[in-house]
């Protein structure tokens, strides 16, 4: 009984939020660099094919599919971005999020190089 009355709870929560149970999305967090400056790849082809735009708002992930739209949010000072999965990695162990130039200077300092960061489908 009491596991029905929290799970009428959370989906009442859920609704009241503007989100339908099975729109929740889960956030993840994690260590994520910038590329694209400085380092060559601005203009090279990514893995979904497109010509890299350092300046853009996309990133690399691992595993979620291209095209898709995730919210990174900087764990240090609240600030978020929405940016489009165009690239797979990155390839540092650790990681599971690689943002553009352009991605990364909208939540925080180029100049830090790795911040910390949560992320979720949007």
């Amino acid at each position: 009984m009491l596991r029905s009355i929290f799970s009428s709870l959370a989906a009442t929560t859920l609704v009241f939020s503007g989100l339908a149970p099975q729109e929740a999305k889960a956030a993840s967090c994690t260590q994520a660099s910038h590329y694209g400056v400085g380092d060559g790849y601005h203009g090279r082809t990514t893995a979904n094919g497109e010509r890299f735009n350092a300046y853009g708002l996309t990133a690399a992930h691992k595993s979620l599919p291209f095209g898709t739209r995730v919210r990174v949010t900087n764990q240090a000072n609240g600030k978020s971005v929405i940016v489009r999965i165009n690239d797979d990695g990155p390839h540092v162990y650790g990681r599971a999020l690689d943002l553009s130039y352009g991605a990364f200077s909208q939540i925080a300092s180029p100049s830090r190089g790795v911040v910390s960061v949560c992320y979720s489908r949007v």
